[in-house]
């Protein structure tokens, strides 16, 4: 008999400005950039959008709520420690992440070699195959503060379901 499942979809969107001195770290991979993300945390939006589209979906609130950058237990943090505990906490509640699919607004640099490394990061990263990530790079054609270089912005949407309890 097939599972009765219960389904859940989360949308995250996340935005940083570039600074001089620090590393660009987008879904997990380091990218090799004159500038990286200003945040309390490493700055990762590609990672921070996929967590507030993880906690969205499960009614589990969102990255500032759980992870306060009031909190000098996540300065500098690595994001990819945030969204294993997120995974973990998901579990927890039985919920299962189905897939992800993201949007990363860069004007620069260009993402298109690095789209691969984000997809295996995140999807190793969740315990879900490679298939179900998906990851899209966009400039904003030279408009507002992403089209300008000021800043990289990512979108993520993602499908989360879990096993219905039955009774009898």
């Amino acid at each position: 008999m097939e599972a009765d499942y219960e389904y859940r979809t989360g949308i995250g969107t996340d935005i940083h400005r570039l600074v001089p001195g620090r590393d660009l770290m987008l879904g997990g991979v380091l990218v090799p950039y004159r500038s990286g993300l200003l945040g309390h945390s490493d700055g990762d939006v590609v990672l921070h959008a996929v967590i507030d589209a993880l906690l969205g979906a499960a009614s589990e609130g969102d990255i500032g709520t759980l992870f306060p950058d009031t909190d000098e237990q996540w300065k500098d943090a690595d994001s990819k420690e945030l969204l294993l505990i997120v995974k973990d906490l998901l579990a927890e509640k039985r919920w299962e992440v189905v897939n992800v699919d993201l949007i990363v607004h860069a004007e620069e640099p260009k993402l298109g070699s690095f789209k691969g490394q984000m997809k295996r990061c995140i999807s190793s990263t969740l315990g879900i195959d490679f298939i179900n990530v998906n990851v899209k790079a966009k400039t904003n054609e030279g408009l507002g503060q992403i089209g300008t270089g000021q800043a990289i912005a990512a979108t993520a949407i993602t499908l989360l379901r879990r096993r219905l309890k039955r009774t009898l």
